[in-house]
């Protein structure tokens, strides 16, 4: 029996770059099929740099808790390509299952009969059909990469767009001006419908404000229309509507009320009538594997020191780099503990600007290869990039030899704080690895 793998391989072959930002080679394709993009019910459309895979995943946690059936598109996946496609029913969605996949795959390489097409733009078309051809009541899809081109943007009539925080990231793509990044992100936006952005630098809100204005869709911008903040312990949310108290979120790091805080305000700026109740239940049940994520067990955690804490997160830019270490920050002054850092990324990232913030907390780094891809940087490379952030570094193996390394460095009955990051594909190997993939 064909797999999905070997379908999605033959499928790749198709187009020579595995990036070419355009919607010309999908339009017709969906037009082959029927236009499934029309068949969605209610869409959430997320773009950003950071946070937009945890705004969805509040989003969808938030749904859940008030009845409905969500259909979610995110990217990358951390171990199986089935996680990138989660069909809603009743009682909480699942991820696609093989079957469904090679179903939808095979006629997709049937509809479209040769034609070049990117590895991203036909996975987007079998979400997509999928999607039509089992009914839920609202879909929320993630941006891929940018926005205006990106191959979710097909999408005309969003419930509301959510524009999460810029910064710099694919460059070679977007160049390094904030601004030009910005103008990519904001090509989510259409006309008349409602746009939720995070806080945003001047240099981006302009951008956004201007996008908006010209296609006079109702902007709501973080730290103006909407407020989220921590207070004493509990997450409070304001806008135009009122004010809400509400329990911390589940997933951890100060950037998370935010998150949490755009999600709310674009269920409060949709048509959905969405219960207090459901998004206290949303707030405490979240899930969102890889970021800032807790590992309690395991059989990878079983060769880490006694006792040790062991984070897990994907963040890859200077801005990630920066919520990460003021999450790390917080658990230092709540519980002080030695922070070692295990780290993989790809050549594509800046290394030195993720790597800065962690000066002068972070006690050492070892770097590690990304095994499951062709792109990861040097370890070595990396070390040298940490180096020149002011930090202490060596190159190991894998995450299992800098456990190694780290027993015998320790002294005799300290309990350190690891942090595994820099990649989703390094989280994806470790998650696979530990026998604790996505669920």
């Amino acid at each position: 029996m064909v797999t999905s793998t070997v379908v999605l391989q033959r499928l790749f072959q198709l187009h020579p770059k595995e990036i070419d930002l355009s919607l010309d080679r999908l339009e017709p394709l969906l037009e082959k099929l029927g236009h499934p993009e029309e068949r969605l019910g209610t869409v959430f459309h997320i773009a950003g740099t950071n946070g937009k895979g945890s705004v969805t995943a509040f989003l969808r946690a938030m749904l859940e808790a008030s009845g409905r059936t969500v259909h979610v598109y995110t990217s990358p996946h951390l171990v199986r390509f089935h996680e990138r496609i989660r069909l809603g029913q009743p009682g909480g969605g699942r991820f696609v299952s093989e079957e469904e996949l090679v179903a939808t795959l095979l006629e997709l390489e049937r509809v479209n009969d040769g034609a070049p097409i990117t590895h991203f733009e036909i996975t987007t078309a079998a979400a997509l059909k999928l999607f039509a051809d089992h009914p839920a009541d609202v879909t929320l899809l993630e941006v891929g990469l940018g926005g205006r081109f990106d191959a979710t943007n097909v999408i005309r009539l969003p419930e509301v767009s959510v524009i999460t925080s810029i910064s710099l990231d694919h460059e070679r793509f977007f160049g390094d001006r904030l601004e030009d990044i910005a103008g990519e992100k904001a090509g989510i936006i259409k006309r008349g419908r409602p746009v939720v952005t995070s806080p945003q630098v001047a240099p981006v809100l302009g951008v956004i404000e201007a996008k908006a204005a010209r296609l006079g869709a109702p902007l709501f911008v973080g730290n103006q229309d909407w407020i989220a903040h921590s207070e004493r312990g509990r997450l409070v949310f304001q806008d135009e509507d009122g004010l809400l108290d509400l329990p911390p979120p589940r997933l951890p790091g100060r950037h998370q009320f935010v998150n949490a805080g755009a999600a709310i305000a674009a269920l409060r700026r949709s048509s959905l009538a969405i219960p207090t109740a459901a998004i206290e239940t949303g707030l405490t049940s979240v899930e969102w594997p890889a970021r800032m994520q807790r590992l309690a067990s395991g059989k990878l955690v079983d060769l880490a020191p006694a006792g040790a804490e062991i984070w897990l997160d994907g963040g890859h830019n200077p801005g990630a780099g920066a919520v990460i270490s003021e999450a790390m920050a917080d658990l230092e002054e709540r519980v002080p503990r030695p922070l070692y850092m295990i780290v993989g990324m790809l050549q594509t990232k800046d290394p030195v600007g993720f790597f800065r913030p962690f000066a002068g907390l972070a006690s050492h780094v070892f770097t590690v290869p990304i095994e499951s891809s062709d792109a990861g940087r040097d370890p070595v490379e990396l070390v040298g990039a940490a180096m020149a952030a002011g930090l202490e570094a060596e190159a190991v193996a894998n995450v299992a030899a800098a456990f190694e390394k780290l027993r015998r460095l320790l002294p005799p009955g300290t309990v350190p704080r690891i942090l595994i990051c820099g990649s989703l594909y390094l989280a994806g190997t470790v998650l696979e690895a530990n026998g604790t993939p996505p669920r």
